[in-house]
């Protein structure tokens, strides 16, 4: 009996020691793991001006390097195996439309003077106002030309506020401003939102409409009145502005689309899903006068932004659409954060700095090495958007 005891402590002992052996190796082997980096908000310090200039002054050194010759960015090539899909060749003039619109507003807020970043905005123009006439409709099934309408918008607006810009040269960009309007007014959805994808032909789309692009659509009609006090007809930015109410949650949360708005508990229209569409949402219906949108819910969502962020980056960089948590998809993310910047620019003084400085370490701790931002690998479009979307955002963090 006493050996038996003897026995059975001698092999507990041996498996105790195997296992710390093991634990052991396993913990070195954790160690070698890089660890996710935390945030680099967790503490309240404000951000660095010179770290937020150098940073600022690396993206657009990255947009000037990667202009096309024809003053464009991007373009139909590197392709995936999975690639979005684009009816040519107009799903492709939108993307290039909409993509270099955005790398130019970030060019022009970024405030940058130097001679070579004034070339390259002065052959951005003329790019855009002889190729605005020519986007369209890809096709019956898709109308992704709104987004080069959505951009062109805030686009053409900042090309008119610059200093130095004659009465004439206005003139040239409130027509071409005009025009977007004009072709907004055509795709509005016949639910008073704007969306990009159809399944049957009707003589205003009817697949319904998206909020996150009704919102952006709002903001840059939003701009255009501001510049050129031109705007869409009342009766239309009315019902953009109803749509957009109507995929609002009670949270705050906005449903994908105006049919998903009849499940709002599906992943992606809950507040993780959301998180992006809400920063523009809140932005757009509150620049319309929303009452529900008060300073209150914009620093509400501003902060689960912050410390939510990673629901949003958990997405960030995936080749597949809505493939991860919550149904994210890569490409809400420079996006929903440069709407957050727009909701901070109307807090009062008082409480932007706070957010400013969260905001502008989010975006810098994401820039990469060549000095551009993406977020979804969309053929060659990613990077130009990306980066044009973080300067927009980072120079509304200048405080």
């Amino acid at each position: 009996m006493k050996l038996s005891s003897y026995k059975l402590g001698v092999s507990f002992l041996a498996l105790v020691i195997t296992a710390s052996l093991v634990s052991a190796q396993q913990a070195e082997k954790i160690k070698e793991i890089k660890r996710v980096p935390m945030l680099p908000l967790a503490d309240d310090m404000y951000l660095d001006a010179k770290v937020l200039e150098a940073s600022i002054s690396k993206g657009v050194d990255f947009l000037v390097k990667k202009q096309n010759a024809n003053g464009s960015w991007g373009s139909a090539t590197r392709t995936k195996g999975l690639n979005i899909y684009a009816p040519l060749p107009g799903a492709h003039h939108s993307f290039r439309m909409g993509t270099s619109c955005l790398a130019l507003i970030g060019l022009l807020d970024s405030g940058d003077q130097r001679p070579e970043v004034l070339a390259c905005i002065e052959r951005a123009e003329k790019w855009l106002l002889k190729e605005l006439p020519r986007i369209k409709r890809p096709d019956v099934t898709t109308t992704y030309n709104v987004w080069g309408h959505a951009y062109a918008l805030p686009s053409l607006s900042a090309l008119a506020n610059r200093e130095g810009v004659t009465d004439a040269q206005k003139e040239i960009l409130k027509k071409a401003a005009q025009a977007q309007l004009d072709a907004l007014v055509m795709y509005q959805d016949i639910d008073g939102g704007w969306g990009y994808y159809n399944s049957i032909a009707t003589g205003r789309p009817s697949g319904g409409s998206m909020s996150f692009t009704t919102a952006a659509i709002l903001v840059g009609v939003y701009d255009c009145k501001q510049t050129f006090g031109i705007s869409l007809p009342e009766k239309r930015l009315k019902l953009g502005v109803k749509s957009l109410q109507y995929q609002r949650n009670p949270d705050f949360s906005y449903a994908y689309s105006h049919a998903q708005r009849l499940y709002p508990r599906n992943e992606i229209n809950r507040p993780g899903g959301s998180l992006g569409r809400s920063q523009s949402g809140n932005a757009a219906l509150r620049l319309y006068g929303d009452p529900k949108i008060t300073d209150e819910i914009l620093i509400t969502w501003l902060d689960k932004l912050v410390k939510r962020n990673g629901w949003l980056d958990i997405g960030r960089k995936r080749p597949k659409p809505h493939e991860t948590h919550f149904a994210v998809s890569g490409y809400f993310y420079f996006f929903g954060h440069y709407y957050a910047a727009r909701c901070i620019e109307i807090l009062p003084k008082s409480e932007k700095a706070e957010w400013q400085s969260k905001l502008g370490k989010i975006i810098i701790d994401k820039q990469e090495s060549d000095g551009c931002w993406w977020d979804f690998p969309l053929y060659d479009y990613h990077q130009p958007y990306g980066t044009g979307f973080a300067l927009s955002t980072l120079t509304r963090c200048r405080q």
